[in-house]
């Protein structure tokens, strides 16, 4: 029996990124799942790219190499002040407390960026852009017009994946063709409609570092902050996906039209991490052992999504969508 073909939406998160190394790392070890496409914000980008590199290379195997190699390198490379202490520590606390009173250009002058390197040594954007196994979807957003911007394979570089992942209030805009972009996550975390668009399947799994839900309520100032963050990094996705939830509830009895055939024929899916436990400035610590204990926790949320879930590929979707997303 062949592989069963699915697409990718890959949330941003910072650091949280690391557990969907692990979900990828679980799809990938089973070995019964194809990708034909991958859209990626952020973490999420830098986790796409990777990937295709990796199965350009090796096939899964390389795929899974390669995530290993990016992560365990971005854990090492980082300064080591920032790479030591309790998870959301002081550290990062009072990088974001910098970010109130100074500007990029103030905080950082020369404009460094330790992933530009790290980024630019283990990935090949010029084979990407010929040979790319999937098709990426890379979502940054126009910092002078606010509008989503997806980089497909043909346009794939260094800058795309920076561009998408960068947070205007640390790092200077990334402009490409003369234009400034920030992080993808304003305007789309993850993107969904490229998949939809551009993909022959018809099966989405969404990859997601933030809730869909709060079990609680955000009541003290720093909570109710970073309630705010999140709510904006997430309402270009949950309109998104309302939208697809609407077309796919009230599609008409008769199907004709080429877009409601294909509305009917999509399925969604869903890997969402529980992450409560960690608290927002984790976002940005950045050590092996942190990254190691997210890692295990999506190798473990993708073991047990395909246990429960593979059988319904490209049969229905494994959630509900109006329950989730009306």
């Amino acid at each position: 029996m062949g592989k069963k073909v699915i697409n990718l939406a890959l949330q941003g998160g910072g650091a949280h990124g690391a557990f969907t190394w692990g979900v990828l790392d679980a799809l990938l070890e089973d070995g019964r799942i194809r990708f034909e496409g991958v859209s990626g914000t952020s973490a999420g980008a830098m986790n796409a790219v990777v990937l295709a590199q990796g199965l350009m290379e090796g096939g899964a195997s390389g795929a899974r190499r390669a995530l290993d190699r990016f992560w365990l390198a971005l854990a090492n490379r980082m300064p080591t002040d920032l790479s030591h202490g309790d998870v959301g520590g002081s550290i990062a606390k009072v990088m974001q407390q910098w970010t109130r009173y100074l500007s990029p250009s103030q905080m950082n002058p020369f404009d460094l960026n330790p992933l530009r390197d790290l980024v630019a040594n283990q990935i090949d954007f010029a084979a990407l852009q010929k040979h790319s196994p999937v098709k990426l979807f890379i979502a940054t957003t126009h910092a002078n017009s606010g509008k989503l911007r997806i980089f497909q394979n043909h346009e794939m570089s260094i800058d795309v994946i920076l561009a998408s992942a960068c947070l205007p209030t640390i790092y200077r805009s990334v402009f490409i063709d003369g234009e400034p972009y920030w992080d993808g996550a304003y305007a789309a975390n993850p993107a969904v409609f490229p998949l939809f668009e551009y993909c022959d399947s018809g099966e989405i799994l969404l990859v997601l570092l933030q809730p869909l839900y709060l079990k609680s309520t955000p009541d003290s100032v720093r909570e109710i902050q970073n309630r705010i963050m999140d709510i904006t990094f997430q309402s270009g996705f949950l309109r998104e996906m309302q939208m697809f939830t609407r077309l796919k509830v009230r599609r008409p009895l008769f199907v004709w039209s080429k877009l409601e055939r294909h509305i009917a024929r999509t399925h969604f899916h869903l890997i969402e991490a529980d992450l409560g436990q960690f608290n927002a400035e984790s976002k940005l610590t950045v050590n092996l052992k942190f990254f190691v204990t997210l890692r295990d926790m999506g190798q473990e949320a993708g073991k047990k999504w395909l246990t429960e879930n593979y059988l319904k590929l490209d049969k229905s979707s494994s959630i509900d969508l109006s329950g989730m997303f009306a």
